[in-house]
């Protein structure tokens, strides 16, 4: 090993051998693990005979800063929480629970060491934290590139119970949501402001947070599943965009409720108020809170963690299924991978 000071280190001072040593005693181990990091391949539980699979990936300066026009540096924490919520999000989406994720990282030789432990102290923190005891990284891949980027692919079951998907939702549902809208859009317009980072205060911190180290209620899908919604997605490019997607999905049209949305829009009035913006776009289009939308049959009690926003209507007329306020046409506002 190097003799370079270990705050000093670098990938490139290290094997790969010896940066997994550093890695794998940071990573939480599940009972679905039957063989863990070490192997070529993992070799993970399938109990319920089915398996929920799902893939995302962060690149910077794509997904993420590594410094933000206000002054935060993005940490590897945030890289290893982040990475992990947004797939943990995905398996939730589909009304599971996550058992295993897969990681791979590609980073310059010039990481610095502690940013990769604090990368899989990120993962470990986010599983837990987030409340997946039943997860744990099964293994992955480090590789050498001109950028950091993450992809990690998670596994999960259902637990006997049938998927949801987004193609369920009929007339006459209630439409609502799990989580929060417009927080991390929201933090995304702090982070890329010229308002230091020290003058926020913890109120407006916390939407930064929101951003960098997401919340997605994984408690919410299983029990979407269990009290019977008939259709479910991950809001990670936001409410109007991803309710488009259901929408189409299902042949219907999802009508929501001004005043249901300006309960969320509420409290990232501060914010507005201090970017000299709208908070109602942040609700509308901003993504990446990982909150579940999800449809239900009229007069059920809506699971815990849900509320109502609006409701699903029948198409009866052109331009067809898709997405409206009040009754009137909303523009499909939201993140665009390859346009934004």
């Amino acid at each position: 090993m190097s003799a370079v000071p270990a705050e000093q280190l670098t990938v490139q001072d290290l094997s790969e051998s010896e940066l997994l040593a550093r890695i794998f005693p940071r990573l939480n181990r599940s009972p679905g693990i039957l063989l863990g990091p070490g192997d070529d391949a993992a070799l993970i539980a399938a109990p319920d005979g089915r398996t929920l699979i799902s893939i995302d990936t962060q690149t910077q300066d794509q997904d993420f800063r590594l410094e933000w026009s206000n002054g935060y540096r993005t940490t590897g924490f945030d890289v290893g929480w982040k990475a992990a919520a947004q797939n943990l999000s995905d398996i939730n989406a589909m009304g599971g629970s996550a058992t295993s994720l897969v990681v791979s990282l590609t980073m310059p030789p010039s990481t610095p060491v502690e940013w990769v432990e604090a990368f899989a102290d990120g993962l470990t923190a986010a599983i837990i934290g987030l409340g997946a005891p039943d997860c744990s990284v099964a293994g992955g891949d480090l590789g050498r590139g001109r950028e950091l980027a993450v992809t990690v692919a998670v596994v999960g079951t259902l637990g006997g119970m049938a998927p949801v998907l987004r193609s369920g939702a009929t007339p006459g549902d209630v439409v609502a949501v799990a989580g929060t809208l417009g927080r991390a859009g929201a933090g995304w317009a702090l982070l890329e402001s010229n308002v230091p980072l020290d003058s926020l205060t913890p109120e407006l911190r916390g939407l930064v947070d929101n951003q960098c180290r997401p919340q997605p209620p994984l408690e919410a899908g299983p029990l979407a599943a269990q009290g019977g919604a008939t259709a479910m997605l991950d809001i990670s490019d936001g409410l109007l965009r991803d309710g488009s997607r259901l929408a189409a999905a299902s042949h219907v049209i999802l009508d929501f409720d001004p005043g249901a949305l300006k309960i969320h829009a509420l409290p990232l009035e501060p914010a507005a108020a201090l970017l000299g913006r709208d908070a109602m776009p942040w609700v509308l289009g901003g993504g990446e809170d990982h909150g579940l939308l999800a449809t239900f049959p009229a007069g059920i009690q809506l699971p815990r963690g849900f509320t109502a926003i609006g409701s699903v209507q029948a198409v009866v007329e052109p331009p067809g299924s898709g997405v409206r306020i009040a009754g009137q046409a909303a523009d499909t506002v939201g993140w665009d991978h390859f346009a934004d």
